[in-house]
């Protein structure tokens, strides 16, 4: 429907309205006093179902009143028919009223509604902030917990890393502890047992020459006495390379003195050591830990680095002993080698275990054409590890 027809069928609905007021109200005012009512309540409807409010049914009720003649030569009557007709369109509006005061308590209503409805998004919008803060912090929580799995699965692997790193050092110590006892055992056998059968040999040719002739006696024994100080000093470099007894008399300066001529004379690599006698305040622990960094490092030389000068310095650090042990022999893989399964070079980590159990830290660089470095800072004091 268009708009000029819509504007159309309402003025037809209008001025048939328009003309059922006049003739409702005319007729009501001839009845008298006592007239019906009912009319106008069905003029009032239909004003309603048009679509029409009060005002525009007031103004109808204007337009019929100027159309009605009303009688000019008795006020009291002209003032009777007017109280009926306002009674008429009191009635007539009395429908539009009802619905007027219908709609403006659904208007009171529905602003309650609207106001409990604001409450209601106002409360829903901070119950969204709070959810949205409580999703944010778990994914927070979620990351810092995947954080936390990752880095314990890490220390997982790292532990476990350890533990295989842990048992092949207890089998490669077992393995060196089981060389070290059939080193022993073959010096034992091959260098004290012979030199001591030698010996026997010899009494007994004294023995017999003694009772036959006292000729020749004094050079017999003399070769005795080389074969036990023979003997003597084999025994001599077991216990120096065990435990030297020097290192507890005298001090860490005469062991490592000690050590390293015997070490020179078997090996013919030639060792500059230097140190300050500072180092003698350390105690029988710590000394001993230099002592076997030393030995370890020179063990190492002599059977890897094909060396011919090794420098040893022992120096005072503010707080610290550092030793450091250089060779200029051939420079291998220091990480590799550390980390490998099968570690033949036990004594790097005996070496970096022995340092770190006194609180101290152990280093090893090594490159080609600069040999290899090892340095052992150990604290003066610092409890060690139990």
């Amino acid at each position: 429907m268009t708009g000029r027809e819509f504007k159309y069928i309402m003025k037809t609905k209008l001025t048939s309205l328009s003309e059922s007021y006049l003739a409702a109200l005319r007729a009501h005012l001839k009845q008298g006093p006592n007239a019906d009512l009912s009319a106008a309540c069905e003029l009032g409807c239909r004003t309603l179902a048009i679509g029409l409010q009060t005002l525009d049914l007031a103004r109808i009720h204007e337009q019929a009143l100027s159309t009605l003649s009303m009688p000019a030569n008795s006020f009291k009557i002209r003032d009777g028919m007017l109280a009926r007709a306002e009674k008429f369109f009191a009635e007539a509006i009395t429908p539009i009223e009802k619905t007027h005061r219908a709609v403006m308590e659904v208007n009171v209503s529905l602003k309650k509604q609207v106001v409990t409805l604001r409450q209601r998004t106002d409360e829903l919008a901070e119950s969204n902030r709070q959810l949205k803060k409580e999703v944010s912090q778990r994914k927070a929580a979620e990351i810092a917990l995947k954080k936390s799995e990752q880095h314990h699965k890490l220390l997982s692997e790292q532990s476990r890393q350890m533990q295989e790193q842990l048992r092949d050092l207890s089998r490669q110590v077992l393995l060196a502890q089981e060389e070290e006892r059939k080193e022993i055992s073959r010096e034992l056998h091959d260098e004290i047992a012979q030199t001591l059968a030698g010996i026997n040999v010899h009494l007994d040719a004294l023995k017999m020459e003694a009772a036959i002739s006292a000729k020749g006696l004094s050079k017999r024994i003399a070769s005795t006495q080389r074969l036990i100080e023979r003997s003597v000093k084999i025994v001599h470099r077991f216990a120096l390379e065990l435990r030297p007894t020097v290192l507890d008399d005298l001090g860490i300066i005469p062991a490592l003195h000690s050590y390293m001529k015997d070490f020179t004379k078997r090996t013919g690599i030639h060792i500059q050591f230097t140190a300050f006698a500072g180092v003698e305040q350390l105690n029988s622990t710590k000394r001993t830990v230099l002592f076997r960094v030393a030995q370890a490092a020179l063990s190492n030389v002599a059977q890897h680095a094909q060396a011919t000068v090794v420098k040893v310095q022992i120096k005072k650090l503010p707080s610290a002993v550092c030793m450091k042990i250089t060779d200029d022999g051939k420079a291998f893989d220091v990480e590799r080698m550390l980390t490998a399964r099968k570690n033949r070079r036990l004594g790097l980590i005996g070496m970096r275990e022995r340092v770190e159990m006194v609180g101290g830290s152990f280093s090893i660089e090594s490159a080609p054409g600069k040999g290899t470095t090892v340095q052992a800072h150990v604290p003066f004091n610092i409890r060690t590890k139990k």
